[in-house]
């Protein structure tokens, strides 16, 4: 199972948080590193984690049409 580290943006869904992923990437040609950010909503049962939490989240099935992810604790 894929594991990521990221922080909740958004707590205004019921059992769900969008978390964000930011990473680091290098640009091919000019060899910069340069910030990528991915959003992801992710289930949490008890809705528990607020906003600027830093969280873990973990693949799992799909739990609706766009969750694929859960919170598996802080980080």
């Amino acid at each position: 199972m894929r594991k990521l580290q990221g922080t909740v943006v958004s707590d205004k869904m019921q059992k769900t948080r969008i978390v964000e992923i930011a990473r680091l990437k290098k640009h091919p040609r000019y060899q910069k590193y340069y910030k990528i950010t991915q959003r992801f909503k992710a289930h949490d049962e008890k809705n528990e984690y607020k906003t600027g939490e830093k969280v873990i989240i973990q693949d799992t099935r799909p739990l609706s049409k766009d969750k694929r992810w859960i919170i598996v604790g802080r980080a």
